[in-house]
C-alpha cells in the first residue's frame, strides 16, 4: 500500500474515531501530497520517496514553528504544533542515530574522494540525495562539516 492509500485510509478511521486533532494533520498531509501530485507535471502517481520528501519538509517546518511559538512562550500552540509534527513522524522511515550518520557520512566522503571543506557541496549533493527522509538536512550539514574539518 502506497503512503498516499494509507493517508486516505487513516483520513477515514480519524474521522470514525472523530479524532479531530489527528485529521487535521492527516488531512494537511494529504493537501501536500497532493500539491506535489500535480507539481510532478501531470504524473499519474507519487512515489512513496516523494510523499517521504514532502511529509519530511511539513513536519520540519512544524517544528519550526513549534520552536518559534516556544521562543515567544506561546505553549498552547508549540504543544498543537508538535502534536501535527507526531503524526507526521509516524508516516516517515526511522530517523537515522548520531553514529549511523557519522558512519553513512564517511562512506560518502570516502566514495567521493571528498578530503577538504572546499569539496562540502559535492559531499553534500550526494548525502542529501542518499540520506534524504532519514536524516534532516541541518544535521547531515553538521556532520559532514564536523568530518571535513
Amino acid at each position: 500500500m502506497s503512503i498516499f492509500d494509507q493517508v486516505n485510509d487513516d483520513i477515514r478511521a480519524a474521522m470514525l474515531a472523530r479524532d479531530k486533532e489527528r485529521l487535521e494533520a492527516v488531512r494537511n498531509i494529504k493537501k501536500v501530497l497532493l500539491e506535489a501530485k500535480t507539481a510532478k507535471s501531470g504524473a499519474a502517481d507519487l512515489s512513496d520517496e516523494d510523499a517521504i520528501r514532502a511529509i519530511s519538509k511539513l513536519a520540519k517546518q512544524g517544528r519550526d514553528s513549534a520552536e518559534i511559538y516556544f521562543q515567544q512562550k506561546r505553549a498552547d500552540l508549540a504543544d498543537f504544533e508538535m502534536a501535527q509534527v507526531k503524526v507526521y513522524d509516524g508516516y516517515l522511515p526511522k530517523q537515522m542515530s548520531e553514529e549511523e550518520l557519522t558512519t553513512a557520512v564517511l562512506a560518502i566522503i570516502a566514495g567521493s574522494g571528498a578530503t577538504s571543506m572546499k569539496e562540502m557541496g559535492k559531499v553534500m549533493g550526494i548525502a542529501t540525495k542518499e540520506l534524504a527522509g532519514k536524516v534532516d538536512g541541518k544535521l547531515i550539514s553538521e556532520c559532514v562539516k564536523r568530518l571535513l574539518s
